[in-house]
């Protein structure tokens, strides 16, 4: 497809909300997975540390 301009871009020949709508939520699944791991991440940490356990600081 060709644009003539940004608007007409975003528009998406009238699926624009469609089409930045769905990289919208990809996005917003993609962030909360990454928080997800970082705190499961911290969890696992903390969780070995109260168990006693040698956590090695340069895995990080």
């Amino acid at each position: 497809m060709n644009w003539a301009s940004w608007s007409e871009f975003l528009a998406m020949g009238g699926q624009g909300r469609f089409v930045w709508g769905a990289f919208g939520f990809a996005l917003a699944v993609v962030v909360a997975e990454l928080v997800q791991l970082r705190l499961r991440r911290a969890n696992l940490e903390r969780a070995a540390v109260a168990a006693g356990e040698v956590v090695d600081e340069t895995k990080k």
